[in-house]
């Protein structure tokens, strides 16, 4: 049911992108360019807040149970990572995936440079993956697009907890 629920979603979002182009007489965006698109959105989205976000609440936790700010975004390098690789193998799951350890990562600096590291990474992979493959499976990108999404959300609320705004809520200068 929650794939059901993502595949319309992107059919959702597919049409509003499409709508405009088609007014314009351009060509609407392939399935690969949407998902490079959506991919370098959400991405952009959690690399700003990482930059963003103050260090001294990097620990920070709306309560016990839940990952702290920093370890959300190391969960969300995790997503890209498998990304970089699972988009080169078919022989690669979710399941059997190691997820990076949070306590390797000692400052906010180490942080951000590895999450710029992993959207790189997963951007090249991305980019590499023929055109012709979306139109057999938008896998594993579509999970790693809403893997992302999910966590970028999830940030929102540590802000808004901390009487913050989130950088894409700012009023544009």
């Amino acid at each position: 049911m929650n794939r059901i629920l993502t595949i319309a979603a992107v059919s959702a979002l597919s049409l509003l992108v499409r709508e405009p182009a088609r007014a314009q007489g351009q060509q609407p965006p392939t399935p690969a360019q949407s998902m490079r698109r959506q991919f370098a959105g959400v991405n952009n989205h959690v690399l700003e807040m990482a930059e963003d976000f103050p260090e001294t609440k990097y620990n920070f936790k709306p309560t016990a149970e839940v990952r702290s700010f920093a370890e959300v975004l190391v969960h969300v390098m995790s997503g890209n990572a498998f990304g970089a690789r699972a988009g080169k193998s078919k022989d690669i799951n979710w399941k059997d995936w190691s997820e990076l350890d949070a306590k390797a990562f000692k400052s906010k600096a180490e942080i951000v440079a590895a999450l710029k590291k992993s959207i790189d990474d997963a951007n090249a992979t991305l980019k590499a993956t023929p055109d012709d493959r979306f139109k057999e499976t938008l896998e594993p990108w579509l999970s790693i697009v809403e893997h992302a999404a999910e966590h970028y959300g999830q940030l929102v609320v540590y802000y808004r907890v901390n009487g913050m705004v989130p950088p894409a809520s700012r009023p544009k200068k």
